[in-house]
């Protein structure tokens, strides 16, 4: 079996979130969740505890948001750097 995207689930303090997901893509969440836990040896008793790995994995990987960051965070570095004195 092909090594999945996500590694282990932090058992962080939960947060209340309400979310509606299609039909579909909870059949997927699902699956998801026992795939990993085969993968790992262990059950996944809630598969919506997937949801906030999945969306890291999903911003940390995706090249156009990093990008905009980086643009994001120079410009707000060079917005408070002081301005350069009148020559």
């Amino acid at each position: 079996m092909a090594k999945l995207k996500l590694g282990a689930i932090a058992d962080d303090k939960p947060l209340k979130v309400t979310v509606e997901l299609p039909a579909a893509l909870h059949r997927d969440l699902k699956a998801y969740a026992e795939a990993l836990g085969r993968e790992q040896g262990q059950t996944i008793s809630d598969p919506m505890k997937l949801i906030v790995p999945m969306l890291e994995r999903f911003i940390a990987t995706d090249r156009g948001f990093a990008k905009a960051r980086r643009l994001r965070d120079r410009d707000d570095w060079s917005a408070t750097k002081d301005p350069a004195p009148p020559s």
